[in-house]
């Protein structure tokens, strides 16, 4: 595992900062359709390198970045639904959006559970809420991706049996994901926090 970490975070900082994400605003379309149409799940690609700030990130919240051994996929309840829209507006209410100082490893630090932060903040502690409510960590991804603008971004992905929904820091609503305005870059893997694929 440390051999693992060692080379996955010099190869992360070689590539450099892939994506910056920015508290940003309104994006694009959506690209990488899989299933019926009634339910889609975002298609995943080949593996890429994770974004550098999220393997320092794991490196210092190591629990933030276990596995818990869940559903890959959670059921969709009525109560669950409600969980989702709550810990989302009351996260976007609560947090002040605010980007990195460009001092700080080129302007990308990951953090959880903290007053203000960038888009990556907010999804990170809202991911954190539902593990803390007792959602299963594979079903809730990290992604990036681009808003219209170009601004890299960063949001919440739930794995569902009603498709993948985005929890974003735009918007309080949550919308599957091919009803976003973002063109999508790369999400991480369920399963181990240091994998991610293109998308």
């Amino acid at each position: 595992m440390k051999k693992t970490f060692v080379t996955l975070l010099a190869l992360a900082f070689t590539a450099g900062n892939a994506c910056s994400a920015f508290a940003a605003g309104p994006a694009g379309f959506a690209r990488g359709l899989n299933g019926g149409s009634a339910v889609s799940y975002i298609s995943e690609k080949g593996k890429i390198i994770p974004p550098f700030a999220q393997v320092l990130f794991c490196a210092q919240n190591p629990s933030e970045c276990r596995d818990n051994n869940g559903l890959a996929v959670v059921a969709l309840t009525d109560e669950q639904m409600l969980q989702l829209k709550n810990v989302n507006s009351t996260v976007n209410r609560t947090m002040i959006g605010r980007n990195d100082p460009h001092n700080e490893l080129n302007g990308d630090v990951w953090k959880v559970n903290v007053r203000s932060g960038d888009c990556e903040d907010f999804a990170l502690t809202k991911r954190s809420r539902l593990i803390a409510m007792g959602w299963s960590s594979r079903a809730l991804r990290i992604a990036t991706a681009y808003t219209p603008s170009g601004e890299g971004h960063a949001v919440l992905v739930v794995r569902t049996d009603k498709g993948d929904l985005v929890l974003d820091n735009r918007q309080s609503s949550i919308k599957n994901w091919r009803d976003t305005d973002l063109r999508w870059d790369k999400i991480q893997s369920g399963t181990d926090p240091y994998v991610w694929y293109r998308l």
